[in-house]
């Protein structure tokens, strides 16, 4: 075998290992991301069922869903300010200090939840922080990800990057109801820390690459032949309010997953309530169908990429199938709390696998339909436009948590989401995606070997 043969044979071997062993760079900042999201769900899932369970009394509905509230503000009114921050900031030291700041705080708060009773309104306070903490870690991870790979593995490296959400649930929503019952809420916080430290740690130690001409972490084009700095956005972006105007399909279908979310999301609040008064069980039961959640969508992350149809066709499919599966916990005559919980698991393993699904195929196209000056401000609009509903959903669904049966609720999230699943099926049926724009000029950086 020749010297040519044997390289181009190391190099297909190399290119069928996942992605995450090809490119450390992103496998750094790819687990960096778990840690951070699992901690952060670990933290609000904990923290409601302490609530539910422990803190909140007969109030448990509002209580929860205020706090799920609060989690959620930061990545809707901080949108423009992150936006602008990962576009003139290396977003490495975006990254960083984000995870950074996050330890700190929750650091901070492990130290109050030791040396005392930890009030109420301090443990809503945290988790704003660390909720505007993630609020610009994620998009601007999801900004990284054109940088840090090949245009091939865009597909991959947003499986991974969808699936951390998946292993944030499995980690976080499995060990949250679970600490809390053994440990109390100081463990949680004291894990978060952690968690935190650690991932700031990873990306202090990945060096980031960046294109020819791009600014530096000063804000100045380096010169030319100068060695590259770390990563930074190049200038003479768009307005945000431009970015949407002038894609009016990705509008669309925003809009379509921005009414979705207003019913889906509100799982996070009937799930406890669910467990604490129809399945009468306690933190384990929590956990399963967190991690339930979890493993759907970890699976639908990297499956849905295969399935045929378009996006938009997917999409208002897996609606449907998510309509059914939420609704099946509410409908009445279930035997319970056996047969119940059994019922309500596999729901929401369904459920999350559809989440994953959808999630895989429309922020893949995202990346190849927006312009990669647009895509800093896009993913920051896109994470507030659907984390919007979040705070409504919470507190609507928290108010009628104290007033109507968690199987009702069910039953109208169900309700909720049919439409919508119509919605997207028409705006592919009668307004067919865009090819996806070809790829950026800029040269894409390697795996790095």
């Amino acid at each position: 075998m020749t010297a040519t043969e044997a390289a181009g044979t190391a190099e297909a071997a190399a290119t069928r290992l996942p992605l995450v062993l090809r490119n450390r760079r992103f496998a750094a900042v790819w687990a960096a991301q778990v840690l951070t999201q699992a901690a952060g769900r670990m933290f609000q899932v904990g923290a409601v069922w302490w609530l539910v369970g422990y803190a909140a009394g007969t109030d448990r509905g509002l209580a929860s869903g205020v706090f799920l509230a609060v989690s959620t503000l930061p990545a809707v009114a901080l949108a423009p300010l992150v936006a602008a921050l990962i576009a003139r900031r290396p977003h490495r030291t975006v990254l960083g200090a984000s995870a950074a700041v996050a330890g700190l705080v929750a650091l901070g708060t492990a130290g109050w939840t030791y040396a005392a009773t930890l009030p109420m309104a301090v443990a809503y306070g945290a988790a704003l922080l660390l909720a505007g903490c993630q609020a610009v870690f994620d998009p601007c991870l999801t900004t990284s990800v054109p940088e840090l790979v090949e245009d091939a593995d865009i597909e991959a490296a947003t499986g991974f990057e969808l699936a951390t959400q998946s292993l944030a649930g499995l980690a976080g929503g499995l060990l949250g109801p679970l600490v809390v019952d053994g440990a109390g809420l100081a463990g949680i916080v004291a894990g978060c820390a952690g968690a935190y430290l650690l991932a700031a740690a990873l990306i202090a130690a990945t060096r980031f690459p960046t294109a020819p001409g791009a600014p530096t972490a000063d804000g100045d084009a380096p010169a030319d032949g100068a060695p590259p700095a770390d990563d930074a956005p190049p200038a003479g972006r768009r307005p945000l309010r431009r970015i949407l105007a002038e894609l009016p399909f990705v509008r669309r279908v925003l809009l379509c997953f921005t009414a979705a979310n207003l019913f889906t999301t509100a799982v996070f609040v009937v799930m406890p309530l669910y467990t604490r008064t129809v399945l009468h069980a306690d933190g384990s039961t929590v956990a399963a169908l967190e991690a339930a959640l979890g493993a759907g969508t970890l699976v639908g992350s990297f499956t849905g990429g295969r399935l045929p149809g378009t996006p938009t066709a997917v999409g208002a499919g897996c609606l449907g199938l998510m309509a059914a599966a939420l609704a099946l916990p509410g409908l009445p005559g279930l035997p319970a709390p056996a047969a119940g919980q059994a019922t309500a698991v596999g729901s929401m393993a369904v459920a999350g696998w559809c989440v994953g699904v959808i999630g895989v195929r429309f922020v893949a196209l995202f990346q190849r339909l927006v312009p990669a000056t647009d895509r800093p401000g896009f993913f920051a609009v896109m994470q507030a436009l659907l984390g919007a509903t979040f705070p409504v959903s919470s507190l609507v669904f928290g108010l009628l948590g104290d007033h109507l049966s968690p199987r009702t609720l069910c039953l109208v999230q169900a309700l909720g989401v049919l439409p919508v699943a119509a919605a997207l099926w028409w705006t592919g049926r009668y307004a067919p995606e865009p090819a996806p724009a070809p790829a950026p000029g800029a040269q894409p950086i390697g795996d790095e070997r």
